[in-house]
């Protein structure tokens, strides 16, 4: 059984940066993509970025595109997201997940395991 673990999520002024992380427990985490979506109030969860699993193919959601970036260690079982100059409107419960490939990919029904979530708020 998988286990996946956010942390890093806090509240942020509009411009600022946060890393989030996310420890996976279980077997396979190394042969798998990772990926990170997030569900803001009202809103449906919607994909933000992904990575195969040797990290060499990345794969982002034009609103973060420039601003986010997405790496893994696997020596330590965690992929990071790195979130640079922050918008109110990435405000939102920010989700990782294991896919069932090792290629990364959009389609959230396309992974297997999903963390509990951690928020980002980005204030005006």
């Amino acid at each position: 059984q998988v286990q996946l673990v956010e942390s890093g999520g806090g509240l942020v002024q509009a411009g600022g940066s946060l890393r989030l992380s996310c420890s996976a427990s279980g077997h396979g985490f190394s042969s798998y993509a990772m990926g990170w979506f997030r569900q803001a109030p009202g809103k449906e969860r919607e994909f933000v970025a992904a990575i195969a699993w040797s990290g060499g193919l990345t794969n982002y959601a034009d609103s973060v595109k420039g601003r986010f970036t997405i790496s893994r260690d696997n020596a330590k079982n965690t992929v990071y997201l790195q979130m640079n100059s922050l918008k109110p409107e990435d405000t939102a419960v920010y989700y990782c997940a294991e896919g069932s490939t090792a290629q990364p990919m959009v389609d959230q029904y396309k992974y297997d395991y999903w963390g509990q979530g951690t928020q980002v708020t980005v204030s005006s």
